[in-house]
């Protein structure tokens, strides 16, 4: 807990009766909705701090079980606060029904004294969300009550901004997401790991980045593409080996505001503009195979935790282009036909197996979207059996190419066996995966085949708390898909929407 710079003194709570008062706390909790979510967390403080003398205030907000700083005041800017105690603690909770701030006490110093921390939890319901602390000493139970009551008034303003924050967040995600998935579309090899870098840079607004992918033959991270440098890179310089190497190593991500405070020695020679870098892994099946960088973010801000997150929503994405772009260039036509399925030159099921499962874990561990889809072509047997096997695959060669022509640059369709193909999509929505997989069969429907119609019944399931496992997520798509074949084929049946007796 962060030791307070001044010595500690008494704050003079005024009285709730007083009209003056009543009035700046209407008119200040009617100007919370007109602002956002990051906004309204520093305005409560700087209201706290101006109305009743505080020096040292900080908003924590839940996270993880805990708690983490997200904004301060004064003397606690800049300083970090890690409580050991969980935002559910039952101390925490009668502490708001009680309408009184729970007192975290500890001794420091020379000689031994006691600081005191006042925290005031913020919830709605019963569920502590955030919480306000103070090392101010505030004299009496009754401003303690006053400032308690404050923060319990505020909390349904806080959940509706919240709300709003999180329903922009999700725009914002999904918005990078299809920006990135258009931008590295239908784009070649030979321009891919530049198209890559500069994508990822653009929703990142970074002006300078690098993609560095992981040989396996020489285990070393190779620079693949660098946009925005000034200078030449420093071939004799190991590549990678001030930050990506580490970055690779730990497989962890790191976001720096200010690279003056990390150890790190200076690059004045690359000419940063900037202090902050952020820089990732990229990983597949659980490894790391790439890693990249993105320094100079437009306007001098710092990267942050919501230039993270955007990362993260992209990776998915840029993990399966690297990995099918790495099969091309460094395993040669036989590695790459071992995951590609030689009919229709789409992957095969054991390359959409492992990469479903990668998605899946990504899923439970960011709570990203993610939906799948099993396709079969109707009465297959019997356009085998009237026109012959050839004609037969040349209809499920014009399907593959008709799936692939249909899909984003992001999502991973493979011949699943026989007639039934599969398709991964990460950062889908059911309602978006519903779209694509209407675009696919109508596109079907409407290409004239050689012999006669041919058509595709789709079964879509999307991951939830219920499915997020991997052979759940098949099984209800497959059992989707059968519901469709069942209730006269050439249509499209969302999981989700099926009665419960069938879903069993």
């Amino acid at each position: 807990m962060p030791e307070p710079e001044q010595p500690e003194q008494e704050i003079s709570i005024p009285p709730t009766a007083k009209a003056a008062e009543t009035q700046a706390w209407r008119a200040f909790f009617g100007s919370l909705l007109k602002t956002d979510f990051p906004r309204a967390t520093e305005s409560i403080l700087e209201f706290l701090a101006h109305h009743y003398g505080f020096k040292a205030l900080v908003w924590l907000e839940r996270s993880n079980g805990g708690f983490e700083n997200r904004a301060a005041y004064g003397e606690m800017k800049g300083r970090k606060v890690r409580l050991g105690i969980a935002a559910d603690d039952q101390r925490l909770i009668e502490a708001m029904q009680n309408e009184m701030p729970l007192e975290i006490g500890e001794r420091h110093g020379a000689d031994n004294t006691t600081r005191t921390m006042n925290l005031f939890p913020i919830g709605v319901a019963g569920e502590i969300s955030a919480a306000v602390a103070t090392l101010d000493n505030i004299g009496s139970d009754s401003g303690k009550k006053q400032i308690a009551r404050m923060c319990q008034s505020i909390a349904p303003q806080l959940e509706i901004l919240r709300l709003r924050s999180d329903v922009a967040r999700r725009e914002l995600i999904g918005g990078a997401v299809r920006r990135f998935s258009d931008g590295i579309k239908s784009v070649e090899t030979d321009d891919l790991w530049l198209s890559l870098t500069q994508n990822a840079a653009g929703i990142l607004q970074a002006e300078r980045a690098s993609l560095l992918v992981y040989d396996k033959t020489s285990e070393s991270l190779d620079i693949k593409s660098i946009i925005g440098s000034r200078n030449e890179f420093d071939a004799s310089e190991e590549s990678g080996s001030r930050v990506a190497k580490v970055i690779f190593a730990r497989n962890e991500p790191v976001i720096v505001s200010d690279i003056s405070k990390t150890g790190l020695p200076p690059a004045a020679e690359r000419g940063y503009r900037s202090a902050s870098f952020l820089s990732c892994p990229v990983t597949i099946g659980g490894n790391v195979i790439a890693v990249m960088s993105f320094t100079d973010r437009a306007g001098g801000k710092p990267f942050d935790k919501e230039s993270l997150e955007l990362f993260q929503a992209i990776a998915p994405q840029l993990a399966v282009s690297i990995d099918r772009a790495t099969l091309k260039e460094k395993a040669g036509e036989f590695e790459q036909l071992s995951v590609t399925d030689a009919l229709t030159g789409l992957l095969n099921r054991r390359y959409i197996e492992e990469r479903l499962m990668e998605e899946i874990k990504r899923s439970n561990r960011h709570g990203f979207p993610m939906s799948f889809m099993m396709l079969d072509v109707d009465e297959f047997k019997s356009y085998n059996d009237q026109f012959g096997h050839p004609a037969g695959d040349e209809a499920l060669k014009m399907v593959g190419h008709i799936i692939r022509e249909t899909l984003r640059g992001a999502d991973v369709a493979a011949r699943y066996g026989g007639e039934e193909f599969a398709i991964l999509l990460p950062q889908t929505i059911s309602e978006e995966a519903l779209a694509i997989a209407g675009r696919i069969r109508a596109n079907i429907e409407e290409t004239v085949f050689p012999h006669r119609r041919v058509t595709l019944s789709i079964g879509v399931a999307s991951c939830s708390a219920e499915l997020c496992l991997a052979e759940n997520i098949v099984s209800a798509a497959d059992k989707a898909l059968y519901h469709a074949k069942h209730n006269g084929r050439n249509r499209v049946q969302a999981f989700e929407d099926m009665a419960p007796v069938q879903a069993n």
